[in-house]
């Protein structure tokens, strides 16, 4: 039998002290499918007389996570701090440079740093593994990377921050507005006190930039990715989705567009009858379209203490059992420099909301403002009547370019009849 794999667990939170009743509880299951036992021998965290539910009194504590990477025993490193700079990069960085293994959760850190930690890691000759880091307990990064390994991949999409997606369904079933399904969530514990992240798209783009560099083979590029959030989402437009057979999710979209790749985040009008428009609440979904497997739906728990625990943990197995695979899926050094499309350059249909002045002519206004930019109308919604009062009009176009609609938006927004900025959404044809 094999020596035991020493692990040490920088952070101890939510999902550290996850990690930890994974590795107690499954002790023999996991010795038996590794080969190898796996035990915890160091760890770091603010807090020694917080109760993790494990008994640690046998392990070494250390107040700097830093030099928990020098540790002679340990042999993998558990980064679950989080953060792109500070300490989580500084701890991934002298653990690689030391020649250990790193399993980390940190989306922010790879999204920002990934490139340079997988080329260090590959010239140490460990692992750098990331399962946990998108999606929680779903297995998409070696989905990608592993399961569907045969194909070219066209285009991955998803929902990929359950915050955003439970505010939205949320929304849809109680007919609130944001602001109150927002406040809930945080009592909830589905929100941080700070949603920023989350509400802006920002935490679904990270994820995003490192789904792309797995499924097109490029390197990370957070910087080309467009964000948007849901806080300009009310309840007004998801009644209207409803109305038009559609329902808004918070997507996260990388497409292979005029020979580049798009990456987008943003919230989108799908079909109601599409699959990733029944995944609700707090769970995640991503899908892969490949040239032979054609599309691929995962679906699950895409965070909280249980279902990232068993990413990591799935990690680890990977690294007892001696299996060192590229990042982001081929060698650092030979991902492709793509050429990034501008999302000016997407081509499809789109949801505009006008709060209008009810009179005379504002239709006529509207209308010749989009042919103006070869905009055409495919539906048009205007409920009720109130001469000289602010009423709602709602229209979705065919397909058209994003710089047209753009365009558009500008001049329908300088009409005097037009009370408060057009609301736009994007649909997606799944």
């Amino acid at each position: 039998m094999k020596t035991p794999l020493r692990i040490g667990i920088a952070g101890l939170g939510t999902v550290g002290a996850g990690v930890l009743k994974v590795l107690e509880t499954h002790a023999d299951l996991l010795e038996m499918r590794s080969g190898q036992r796996i035990v915890v021998t160091a760890v770091s965290a603010r807090s020694r007389s917080r109760d993790r539910g494990v008994d640690l009194s046998t392990v070494r504590w250390y107040e700097d996570a830093v030099a928990l990477a020098s540790d002679p025993d340990v042999d993998v490193v558990v980064e679950l701090i989080g953060g792109s700079e500070g300490i989580a990069r500084d701890l991934v960085v002298t653990a690689l440079e030391n020649g250990k293994h790193v399993v980390t959760a940190n989306k922010a850190l790879l999204a920002h740093h990934g490139n340079e930690l997988a080329a260090l890691a590959e010239r140490r000759g460990v692992a750098l593994a990331l399962e946990a880091a998108v999606a929680g307990g779903i297995p998409v990064i070696k989905g990608l990377r592993e399961g569907l390994a045969a194909n070219a991949i066209k285009e991955v999409h998803g929902i990929l921050n359950g915050t955003c997606n439970y505010i939205l369904t949320e929304m849809r079933e109680t007919g609130r507005e944001f602001g109150d399904v927002l406040a809930e969530a945080q009592k909830l514990g589905y929100a941080e006190s700070d949603p920023s992240f989350d509400i802006d798209g920002v935490d679904a783009a990270h994820k995003l930039a490192i789904l792309t560099s797995v499924a097109f083979g490029c390197p990370v590029d957070f910087a080309a990715v467009h964000i948007e959030g849901i806080r300009h989402i009310s309840a007004l437009d998801i009644e209207y989705a409803k109305e038009l057979g559609y329902r808004i999710k918070l997507l996260g979209i990388a497409r292979r567009n005029n020979g580049g790749v798009e990456q987008r985040v943003h919230p989108a009008m799908v079909p109601i009858d599409s699959p990733i428009a029944a995944v609700d609440g707090v769970f995640n979904a991503v899908v892969a379209d490949g040239d032979f497997v054609e599309k691929v739906t995962f679906v699950g728990r895409g965070a909280g203490a249980g279902p990232t625990a068993s990413a990591v943990v799935a990690d680890l197995l990977d690294v007892a059992r001696g299996r060192i695979a590229p990042v982001f899926g081929v060698p650092s050094g030979r991902l492709a420099r793509i050429h990034t499309a501008s999302p000016e350059e997407r081509r499809g249909a789109y949801y505009l909301r006008l709060m209008v002045v009810d009179r005379p002519g504002v239709i006529a206004d509207v209308a010749a403002a989009l042919r103006d930019e070869n905009v055409s109308m495919e539906a048009f919604l205007q409920r009720g009547r109130a001469p000289g009062e602010a009423v709602p009009v709602v229209l979705t176009t065919h397909d058209t370019d994003e710089a047209s609609i753009q365009r558009a938006l500008t001049s329908l927004e300088s009409l005097e009849a037009v009370l408060e900025q057009p609301r736009l959404i994007r649909i997606e044809q799944f």
